[in-house]
């Protein structure tokens, strides 16, 4: 379809009309709201997690969530997680991590992290009212305990990893991510 304008010189000038765009949103888009919203349990039994949506729109290549503390202050064991960036954004509360070559240091209301790849750390407590935001790459990663978060002590399997071990005397075992 097209229309014809006469323009201000009296020259005619034709549009074409544009293809309807198909109905509904484009692949990939989602919009989540807080009001209502479900927190699961995740990665950590001391923290409940809101899925963003974020993983199934990209195809697993992202998970964005917000965590909040679902029980009172803990201390973590030391582990890294095997990813290629990781972002925690501090929307209320507190919390403090003791992190590889940094020490300790306490995230509070606007604080942002950006943890790299492989580096070791601990919660060392949070607040009771916490909530943040995490964004990792990839949405499905390996999170592997250590004995310290320095470089030079001794790993620990992963409680996937020894489980894992114990099976493979039963046959190969399949590696889970997350």
């Amino acid at each position: 379809m097209s229309l014809t304008l006469t323009a201000p010189n009296g020259a005619p000038s034709r549009i074409k009309a544009k293809r309807a765009r198909r109905a509904g949103p484009p692949k990939g888009f989602v919009v989540t709201h807080a009001k209502g919203a479900k927190f699961d349990t995740g990665l950590r039994a001391y923290m409940a997690y809101r899925d963003l949506g974020i993983k199934q729109a990209t195809d697993g290549r992202i998970v964005a969530h917000v965590i909040r503390a679902a029980t009172p202050l803990h201390k973590s064991v030391p582990h890294y997680h095997v990813t290629e960036f990781q972002l925690v954004y501090v929307l209320k509360g507190w919390i403090e991590f003791d992190y590889e070559g940094v020490g300790k240091v306490r995230l509070v209301p606007g604080s942002c992290v950006h943890q790299p790849p492989g580096i070791r750390h601990a919660e060392l407590g949070h607040s009771d009212d916490l909530e943040l935001l995490e964004v990792v790459i990839p949405g499905e990663f390996e999170t592997h305990e250590c004995d310290s978060v320095e470089r030079g002590v001794a790993m620990r399997p992963s409680r996937k990893a020894a489980a894992a071990k114990s099976r493979s005397a039963n046959g190969p075992a399949k590696t889970r991510r997350g």
